[in-house]
């Protein structure tokens, strides 16, 4: 893990950062586009919902991590969002994983997982049961990288249509 790098909970003033990192994330995804407005209020819309739903942000301190005892005035490098749904296969909650993204010269440093980690606990402070996500299937980097953390694969495919 890089020194000084803090994860903490997103609030709204970190949602321009946020936008950058998900035009980032959707440049790179088949299934999405990056659109500005949009994200901005699914970001409001899920900053909204507090109960249901969390985005946690990573924050580079500067090789320190303290900001003197404030919110960090320091720009997100990466991101990830949790969103709890009911799972009749579980009988408890489940947590959708979202948005995993880090700015690239931040990857393969630890920070992903940390987000992930911090995703986990409030999923299971919440009472889910279990974790899952969609990962684009040419994202081989993505792919590796929930591999190795212990991900399984399903055999179930991700089908949508819009309303």
């Amino acid at each position: 893990m890089k020194p000084g790098i803090r994860v903490e909970t997103a609030d709204k003033t970190d949602i321009p950062a946020l936008i950058e990192l998900l035009t980032l994330l959707f440049s790179i995804e088949q299934d999405f586009h990056p659109d500005s407005e949009k994200q901005r209020r699914g970001l409001e819309c899920l900053l909204d919902r507090p109960e249901n739903g969390i985005v946690f942000v990573a924050r580079d301190m500067g090789g320190n991590g303290d900001d003197s005892g404030g919110r960090s005035s320091k720009s997100a490098i990466g991101m990830v969002s949790a969103q709890l749904v009911i799972s009749t296969a579980s009988g408890a909650p489940s947590a959708w994983i979202e948005d995993v993204v880090l700015k690239p010269e931040y990857r393969k440093m630890g920070i992903g997982r940390q987000l992930l980690a911090a995703a986990a606990a409030w999923s299971r402070q919440k009472g889910a049961r279990r974790l899952q996500l969609l990962a684009d299937a040419d994202n081989a980097p993505a792919l590796k990288f929930y591999e190795r953390l212990h991900w399984q694969p399903t055999r179930l495919f991700a089908w949508r249509t819009f309303i």
